[in-house]
């Protein structure tokens, strides 16, 4: 099951996956933690944890909010996180997400009307080839659109949740800190596309795609 909430100004789509009938995994909660918790509590589904494809702003706002509504009604949600996106988590990380925003829009904290220090550590340190409380939700470790940027791969389902590295006919940014163009092209070359053509591709922000339409028609990475 994979279940689409788009949230927060920048339109993330953050995603309900499961393999069971009343559990799910979250991944890459960007805002709106109301309208993500209510998703879940419209079918019934308590979380096994929380997992983010890599530590931007637009993809982790809600963490916090998350964690403490299940903490209440005795959840503890995990996070987990690439080993190198650690330094967006924690009480430090305020100055890094300062400095990322700041070079999109200098009012967009005003925007976003939420704040950025206070966010949570991870629990769970990922590394490439992990898979995630118990599904085949397996981690490839993305690096191009940040340093610890993962695509979380199902083969049971065929699913490929690509984060901010592979959209629909296109590519994560590179020109924030951390970037790196040709780590993203390998990436997908070398990780991504070498699955199998009727993978779906869920990505971070926009429409589904699949790998194959991506192989054959992505401009980006065919030039």
């Amino acid at each position: 099951m994979m279940d689409r909430i788009v949230v927060g100004i920048f339109n993330t789509n953050s995603y309900l996956f499961s393999e069971w009938k009343k559990e799910c995994i979250i991944i890459d909660p960007g805002g709106d933690s109301k309208k993500i918790i209510s998703n879940m509590s419209q079918k019934n589904l308590i979380p096994r944890g929380i997992v983010c494809t890599h530590g931007h702003i637009d993809h982790i706002m809600a963490i916090r909010d998350i964690q403490k509504h299940f903490s209440k009604l005795g959840v503890t949600l995990p996070l987990a996180v690439h080993e190198s996106d650690i330094k967006y988590f924690g009480p430090e990380a305020g100055k890094i997400h300062t400095e990322s925003i700041s070079g999109i829009s200098i009012n967009l904290l005003l925007e976003l009307n939420m704040e950025i220090n206070g966010i949570p550590l991870p629990d769970i340190i990922l590394h490439e080839g992990d898979t995630l409380w118990g599904s085949d939700l397996t981690v490839i470790h993305t690096p191009g659109h940040s340093p610890g940027g993962i695509s979380l791969y199902s083969e049971s389902q065929k699913f490929l949740f690509s984060g901010d590295t592979l959209f629909f006919e296109g590519i994560g940014r590179t020109d924030l800190p951390g970037g790196n163009i040709e780590a993203l092209i390998d990436s997908i070359h070398k990780k991504l596309l070498i699955l199998p053509d009727e993978t779906r591709v869920f990505p971070g922000h926009g429409p589904f795609s699949s790998i194959e339409r991506e192989r054959e028609h992505n401009p980006f990475i065919n030039s």
